[in-house]
C-alpha cells in the first residue's frame, strides 16, 4: 500500500505555508507605515499589526516591516497594483497586489487567468460590483449569542449581521471597523476573522466543471508571491 506524505514532509509544507503568510503580512504592514509608522493613528497599520500578532508574528518582526514602510530601515520600493478580470462563468476578480516588479506580477496573473478561463480586464471593470466593507466574523453558537452579537455590534456601528450555523457575519463601514471590533472584543466576542474587504454586491452561483476551474483559478493566484487578496462573486458549492 501507498503511504501519505511523511511527518517531515506535512511539516515542511506547514513551513511553507507559514512562511507564505508572514510575507504577505510584512508586505501589508510595510506598506501601511507609510502613512505613518504609529499603529494609535493609522487604522491601516493597526489592522495590520492586529492580523500579524494573531498570525504569530514576533514583535520584532512588525517592527522592522513598521521602520522599513516609514523609511527609517532603509528604502521601500513596493508598489501596490489592483487587477480587474473575469474567471470561468463569467464570475468577476479583484486581485491586490504589492510587488517590487510589475511587469512580472502582471504576467503571472494574465498567465493564471488564461490557463483557467479567464482573462484581464480594464480598470474599473468590475470593482463597480464590489463595495469595500469591515467584516467581523465571530462564533455565536451558544444560546443567545446571536442576539447578543447583533445588539453590540449595531450599537458600535455596524451596518448588518448574518447569521448562520452558529457564526455570525457583522458587516460595517470601513470607518466604523475598528469600533465594531473593541465592542464586540470587550464583551467577549473576539472576531475569529476580521478585515476590511472588497465584497460583492451580489453573488453568481457556479457549479460543475466551472466551478472546479474556478477553484483552481483562486488557488493559483493566491499562490503568486505577489498577490496579497483575491475576491471574487461566486456563490460554490459547498465543499
Amino acid at each position: 500500500m501507498g503511504r501519505g506524505p511523511s511527518i517531515e514532509g506535512r511539516k515542511n509544507a506547514e513551513d511553507a505555508r507559514a512562511r507564505k503568510i508572514f510575507t504577505k503580512l510584512i508586505r501589508e504592514i510595510t506598506i501601511a507605515a507609510r502613512n505613518g509608522g504609529d499603529p494609535s493613528t493609522n487604522a491601516r497599520l493597526r489592522m495590520g499589526v492586529d492580523k500579524a500578532l494573531s498570525a504569530n508574528m514576533s514583535k520584532d518582526t512588525i517592527e522592522r516591516a513598521i521602520k522599513r514602510g516609514s523609511g527609517a530601515d532603509g528604502a521601500d520600493n513596493m508598489q501596490e497594483l489592483r487587477y480587474e478580470g473575469y474567471g470561468p462563468a463569467g464570475v468577476a476578480l479583484i486581485i491586490d497586489c504589492m510587488t517590487d516588479n510589475p511587469v512580472r506580477t502582471v504576467a503571472d496573473v494574465r498567465h493564471a487567468l488564461s490557463k483557467n478561463g479567464g482573462n484581464l480586464g480594464t480598470s474599473g471593470s468590475v470593482a463597480f460590483q464590489f463595495a469595500r466593507t469591515g467584516e467581523l466574523v465571530v462564533d455565536t453558537g451558544a444560546a443567545g449569542a446571536e442576539d447578543r452579537v447583533l445588539e453590540i455590534a449595531l450599537e458600535a456601528g455596524a451596518d448588518d449581521v448574518q447569521s448562520e450555523a452558529g457564526t455570525s457575519t457583522v458587516l460595517c463601514a470601513p470607518d466604523q471597523f475598528e469600533a465594531v471590533k473593541q465592542a464586540l472584543t470587550a464583551a467577549g466576542f473576539a472576531p475569529s476573522r476580521a478585515d476590511v474587504v472588497m465584497r460583492p454586491e451580489n453573488r453568481v452561483a457556479v457549479s460543475g466543471e466551472a466551478a472546479e476551474t474556478l477553484v483552481d483559478l483562486l488557488e493559483w493566484l493566491e499562490e503568486l508571491d505577489d498577490v496579497q487578496e483575491v475576491y471574487h462573486n461566486a456563490a460554490l458549492p459547498a465543499a
